[in-house]
């Protein structure tokens, strides 16, 4: 016996989630707010914005100190590409995302392309085990009280956790991922700035 009218049943619970979902509002610090969905995180949409060298905004200064204590400062990267990312250890997208770019520091450290996470929420416990889990070989500032996203903010709106911002070697803003990066992507963007360089 046929139900005719079974697939109503899911499309309210569907509706709803969906509009839940829609009513994400982002935040700035670590993307993180539970009112909005209960999720607890603000996805992206992937969305992929890139400026011509002429209109980029610049440069970005970040410093501070990583997980494990160490310094880290962009000044030293002068010169270089670099890549920014913004995470947090229970950001399901993060942690998607997570083997590809252990993989695009690997395959880029030659030339002289570095990473760099941002994180505003994490205890250092919680983002060391990440960091082990996925076998991060990049540092990640540790940015709790917010200085470090606020620099990147100042100059590049970030909307969403994970944001993938990369810089020029001149340290300035050429492109920015919301969401979870697409690898294919990603290694175009950095290939585009490597060869401007060239």
């Amino acid at each position: 016996m046929t139900r005719p009218h079974s697939s109503r049943r899911w499309a309210g619970p569907a509706l709803a989630l969906t509009l839940a979902l829609a009513a994400c509002t982002p935040t700035i610090t670590g993307g993180w707010d539970e009112s909005a969905t209960g999720t607890g995180y603000v996805s992206g949409d992937r969305s992929v914005t890139t400026w011509d060298p002429a209109d980029r905004t610049g440069p970005v200064e970040i410093a501070g100190t990583d997980f494990a204590g160490n310094p880290v400062d962009l000044a030293d990267w002068r010169g270089d590409v670099v890549v920014l990312n913004t995470w947090y250890a229970a950001c399901p997208p993060c942690r998607a995302e997570a083997p590809d770019l252990v993989a695009l520091a690997a395959d880029y450290a030659e030339d002289g392309v570095h990473l760099l996470g941002i994180n505003s929420t994490d205890a250092p416990g919680a983002a060391q085990a990440f960091e082990r889990t996925f076998e991060i070989p990049y540092p990640s500032v540790h940015d709790a009280d917010g200085a470090a996203v606020a620099a990147l903010q100042g100059v590049v709106p970030v909307q969403a956790v994970p944001t993938t911002v990369l810089l020029d070697r001149d340290g300035m803003v050429a492109a920015r991922i919301l969401g979870r990066v697409d690898p294919s992507t990603l290694r175009s963007l950095v290939d585009d700035l490597l060869d401007e360089a060239a």
